[in-house]
Formats: C-alpha cells, sequence, structure tokens
C-alpha cells in the first residue's frame, strides 16, 4: 500500500520522497498505484490552496492565479500539458493513426500544440482567476482530484495505441477494476466532504462520462490510447471543471 502510493506520487510529481532510485517496479505494481492518483490528487491541490493564500496576502488577484498555473505546472513537471500538446498534433495530422502516432512521438512540437496547448493554459489561468469567492479553496483542492481520476477512469478497458506499447502500457495491460472502484472511492470521498454530496454526486458522474467519451474518440482516430491521451484527459477534465463546477455549486444550492 505505501510502496503504490509513493509511485502514485513520484510518477504524478517531481517531489522525490526517497533518496536513493528504487528498483525498477512491476507492471502490475505500477498499474495498482492508479487507485492513490485521486490522493496524490488532494495533495497537489492543498500546495495550490496554500499558494493561493499567500499570494493573495501580497500580490493581486490575475498575478496570484498566474502563479497558481506556474506552482501546478512545474509541480508536475509539465508531464500533462506535453501530453495535451502532443494529442492536440496528432489529432490534426491528416493521415493514417500510424502517421498521426508518428506525429504525437516526435519530440517536436507543432504549430496546433503549440497553439492549442497556448489556448488551454489561457482558458485554466481564466478558469482559476474567476473563482468565486466562497467556493474558491474547495475548487482548487477538488481540481487535480478529479482531473487524476478521470485518468484512472479512462485507463480501465482500454488498449494502447502502438502495437510495442509505450509508457502507458503497464497500465493499461494491468489495471484492475478493483484499483479503479477503490479510485471511485478516494475521489467521492474527498469530492463530496469538499463540495458537498449534491454538488459531489454531479460532479463524479458528469467526470466520467466526458473521460471516456475523449477517451473513445482518440481511440477511434489513433487506434487506441497513449500516455499523452491520458495527460490531455487529466488537462481538459480540469479546464471543464473550472468553468462547470462554480454554475453546478449555485444549482444545487439554489
Amino acid at each position: 500500500m505505501i510502496k503504490s502510493s509513493l509511485l502514485a506520487w513520484h510518477f504524478l510529481t517531481i517531489i522525490p520522497l526517497w533518496k536513493s532510485s528504487p528498483a525498477q517496479p512491476a507492471p502490475r505494481e505500477l498499474a495498482s498505484s492508479m487507485q492513490w492518483y485521486p490522493a496524490v490528487g488532494l495533495v497537489i491541490g492543498g500546495i495550490l490552496v496554500a499558494s493561493d493564500a499567500v499570494f493573495g496576502m501580497i500580490l493581486t488577484t490575475d498575478v496570484t492565479a498566474l502563479l497558481i498555473l506556474c506552482v501546478l505546472v512545474v509541480l508536475t513537471g509539465g508531464l500533462h500539458q506535453d501530453g495535451l500538446a502532443d494529442t492536440i498534433d496528432g489529432l490534426g495530422k491528416r493521415g493514417s493513426p500510424a502517421e498521426r502516432l508518428a506525429v504525437m512521438k516526435d519530440g517536436s512540437i507543432g504549430a496546433l500544440g503549440a497553439t492549442g496547448l497556448v489556448l488551454v493554459l489561457g482558458l485554466r489561468f481564466a478558469g482559476i482567476l474567476h473563482l468565486p469567492s466562497p467556493e474558491r479553496t474547495g475548487l482548487l483542492l477538488c481540481m487535480p482530484v478529479l482531473g487524476r481520476w478521470a485518468m484512472v477512469v479512462s485507463t480501465f478497458g482500454s488498449s494502447h495505441a502502438r502495437a510495442e506499447g509505450g509508457l502507458a502500457s503497464d497500465f493499461l495491460n494491468e489495471i484492475r477494476l478493483s484499483d479503479v472502484l477503490w479510485a471511485t472511492v478516494w475521489a467521492g470521498v474527498f469530492v463530496c466532504a469538499t463540495l458537498g454530496w449534491h454538488a459531489g454526486v454531479l460532479l463524479l458522474g458528469l467526470t466520467p462520462i466526458s473521460a471516456r467519451a475523449m477517451a473513445f474518440l482518440c481511440s477511434r482516430v489513433f487506434g487506441g490510447i497513449t500516455g499523452d491521451v491520458l495527460g490531455a484527459i487529466n488537462e481538459v477534465t480540469e479546464i471543464l471543471f473550472l468553468f462547470a463546477a462554480p454554475p453546478l455549486l449555485l444549482l444545487v444550492v439554489f
């Protein structure tokens, strides 16, 4: 259990929790770590909330929102932003699934991917900037939880787009229903305890629908999903949350 949670933390953040490099984990160990993704998201959300409190005491709201965005990108090593840009490049490429995947595997970012990344970062900045004050802390806390839960939901039952596999192969091949159920329990408890069970149930219902829809679309285009696609799903889920959660909270109140 401890090893699985540490693997999840090390995979999703750049902050090391041990000094020496551990032995290469087995595929099943990597897959089982996904049950802890929402918990890692909660810690990330806590760091964002703390950053918001500190920056908000001395800086304007727009600068604070920008710095929160910077903290999130740095903390995760830009992993999901890289996946989003690669996925956009692949979606924009005309050709066979193999040709699209070749574009995604290329280390350089294309014009379409760069444009999409800038637009998505702008949307995330706007979403953070305009979070309603009463619920701001709770929304910042839950955003990374649902984003990482969406990756777990999308992984289960999906296959890798490349025959030779890739970074996400172990997760896709070895994840079990029990991993998804545990991740769902964590996400449900965290979100409902923070935002209330009415809003929590709505968000817990909408998140897997949008995540699976994105996974389905990419599977049709690429012949499966990749680690880049999972990163893109995390990014899109969090942005949808930033814009959908505030009105949903108003809906359940009134």
